[in-house]
């Protein structure tokens, strides 16, 4: 019988690595594949509460979700907490497991209006929200954070604020606004949160290999490790493989199956156009020629780019061979 690795509420979470939500990345094709191969529960990408509270089509789209991705956090952002809990309340209609707060984005479009990270500038703000969603929902309410700013990290005492006003969870990604993604993790500030709090904790930041999710765990003692530049690179992270790990023949599988479900939910040329960002990752695209780059970026019929991409596969795996061969012949 499974065992929970924790409860976000009475919710429970089995496993311990999960994808992180990612604006661009975290659609419903990756997320589901990612869901698949093993990560413990899913996020969507964040989605603005104006837009929820607009007429705008764009976060029906993002909110979409099978039954088999549960459970399912809806990621929201704004800075107003009266605007997040009227956009709360109206996507929990949509059966959602949890409703998740962005508080870590660093892009100057959010921050600079006091949303993202830029929240986290105001920890009264923060107080207000949570108690409002956690009084108001059905559900729980997390929040994926940051360590603040350079001038000013928070992350302790925001964590804090989120545990005492009814949050359930809360996702620390161990750096600045202003590294944004560069620069070292600081799982110290992990270890800090999961020391200071009593609901979970997960860790992000740095987890680009399977030995680095144990690392993480063992360091900081953190519930689960949330996994995002890493898992785009390699989704079977999720299954416990590195990169290098997987064979040629799994690769393709998963390929086949993003663009399929690509194109199931953009429609053929938006589906092949939104894969190629996923292409350059699955198949290594640094150790191609640059006219094979090329060609893989270049728009044409799903039936004919899957034909080429099984001839770049063919050619790739005759490579190997030929290398192996070789080694064992020295």
């Amino acid at each position: 019988m499974l065992v929970p690795s924790f409860h976000i509420r009475d919710i429970p979470i089995y496993g311990d690595t999960i994808l992180a939500p990612m604006d661009g990345y975290s659609d419903w094709p990756f997320r589901s594949i990612c869901r698949g191969l093993g990560s413990a529960m899913s996020y969507t990408e964040f989605v603005d509460v104006k837009k929820v509270l607009s007429r705008s089509k764009q976060p029906g789209k993002k909110f979409y979700f099978e039954e088999a991705e549960r459970p399912i956090a809806f990621q929201l952002y704004g800075d107003d907490p009266d605007e997040i809990l009227e956009a709360a309340l109206k996507v929990q209609e949509l059966r959602p497991d949890i409703i998740d707060i962005n508080m870590g984005c660093p892009a100057k479009t959010v921050a600079r209006r006091g949303a993202g990270v830029g929240m986290m500038r105001s920890p009264l703000k923060i107080a207000r929200a949570f108690r409002k969603l956690s009084a108001a929902l059905e559900i729980p309410v997390t929040g994926k954070i940051r360590l603040g700013w350079d001038d000013y990290q928070s992350y302790k005492l925001i964590a804090r604020i989120v545990e005492e006003n009814g949050g359930a969870l809360i996702a620390l990604h161990a750096r600045t606004k202003e590294q944004r993604y560069a620069g070292h993790a600081n799982w110290d500030a992990i270890a800090e949160v999961k020391s200071l709090v009593k609901i979970p904790v997960i860790g992000n930041g740095d987890v680009r290999k399977v030995e680095d999710i144990a690392r993480m765990k063992q360091y900081t003692n953190c519930d689960a490790v949330m996994i995002g530049r890493g898992a785009i690179a390699n989704p079977w992270i999720f299954a416990g493989l590195d990169r290098e790990q997987v064979p040629p023949e799994e690769v393709q599988r998963v390929v086949y199956e993003h663009v399929k479900r690509n194109v199931q939910f953009y429609g053929n040329a938006d589906g092949q156009r939104l894969f190629r960002k996923h292409a350059i990752q699955y198949l290594m695209m640094q150790n191609l020629s640059r006219e094979t780059r090329k060609q893989i970026l270049r728009e044409r019929p799903a039936e004919e780019f899957m034909t080429f991409i099984s001839q770049i596969y063919a050619a790739a795996q005759e490579s190997a061979e030929t290398i192996g061969d070789t080694i064992k012949v020295a």
